[in-house]
């Protein structure tokens, strides 16, 4: 039996709505396509999807801001992490794989999550646990990749060391500082006022006012910084690392500060698609041990909102598109 003859025995019935950009620009460019729904092939799987996150990748992208997806590639479709149902599978997929499985992913930029069916990797998925609500499992893989490898494969955490992160109420932030502290590391955060709260509940050391509060005179002698602000948040967090330190940011770092102190810099970095991290990190999760926080749930419909929420309102942990209206 063909691929093809798999794909067909579960063709959709209902178009395939997706974010599509056709050019960058401000919000008015992010609107819903109806797309060919695609089909799997070899070891693909087409994924029904039930809820895709925003990140602010997505937005940044959408205003021509994100360096790896120029002009030459418009037209193309957003969003990088997705939860759903296997729909279809192409007959080289994992043979441990079923049409209904619940699944994640964290896909590539040559495809996006954001619309009603998605073709993925069948290396990439990683199955959803019953304890896993759809929204929370798709608000979970890229910002869990980038705080993971940021953390553990650029950061070299190790237990016992005092680290420092910045915008620990964000989406990465927030599952940045649970990872430290599972790893065993002294964790100090900066937050807004409102979000400090939170992240105390987390567990940090200290959490840290940074509109009123100087992080400088809290958080010393640190083996790590997990930086995703940049500007003057960055070069004041250079003076608190000891020497032979790391600065991890999901900006550019300045090299040359950090040459002049002694300080490990880190190339500027993406996340990558990682299913055996996003494994541990799921198993944490059902674990209990990690929470993720989805602060709202918009409908597939309603994705410019969710977009202007994303990137104005601040959101404590992740923003989340809802296919299912769920």
């Amino acid at each position: 039996m063909t691929d093809q003859h798999i794909a067909d025995q579960h063709q959709p019935l209902v178009p395939n709505r997706t974010v599509w950009l056709d050019r960058f620009g401000d919000l008015d460019v992010i609107a819903l396509s109806e797309q060919p729904v695609p089909q799997p092939v070899d070891d693909e799987v087409l994924v029904r999807v039930a809820a895709a996150s925003v990140n602010p990748v997505d937005w940044k992208t959408a205003a021509g801001e994100y360096p790896p997806k120029g002009e030459d590639q418009l037209p193309f479709a957003l969003g990088r992490d997705l939860s759903g149902r296997i729909d279809a599978l192409g007959t080289r997929a994992h043979n441990m794989l079923s049409v209904g499985d619940r699944v994640m992913a964290f896909i590539d930029q040559d495809r996006g999550a954001q619309a009603d069916y998605v073709v993925v990797k069948a290396v990439e998925l990683v199955a959803t646990p019953d304890g896993i609500d759809d929204a929370t499992a798709a608000a979970l893989p890229l910002a869990a990749m980038t705080a993971w490898q940021g953390l553990f494969d650029h950061g070299r955490l190790e237990a016992g060391q005092r680290v420092l992160i910045h915008g620990a109420a964000g989406g990465v932030g927030h599952l940045a500082v649970q990872f430290a502290i599972w790893k065993g590391a002294t964790v100090f955060a900066t937050a807004g006022e409102h979000d400090l709260d939170y992240v105390r509940s987390l567990g940090v050391e200290r959490a840290i006012d940074y509109k009123n509060e100087r992080f400088e005179d809290h958080a010393t002698d640190l083996d790590l910084v997990y930086d995703t602000q940049g500007g003057e948040t960055q070069a004041r967090s250079f003076a608190m690392l000891k020497k032979g330190g790391t600065m991890v940011s999901t900006l550019d770092p300045d090299e040359d500060k950090g040459r002049a102190l002694g300080i490990r810099t880190v190339p500027r970095w993406h996340a990558q698609p990682n299913a055996a991290q996003l494994g541990e990190v799921v198993d944490l999760v059902a674990a209990g041990t990690v929470n993720v926080a989805v602060d709202r749930t918009f409908p597939f419909d309603h994705v410019r909102e969710a977009y202007a929420y994303t990137r104005d309102e601040h959101p404590r942990g992740k923003v989340v598109l809802s296919m299912t209206g769920e």
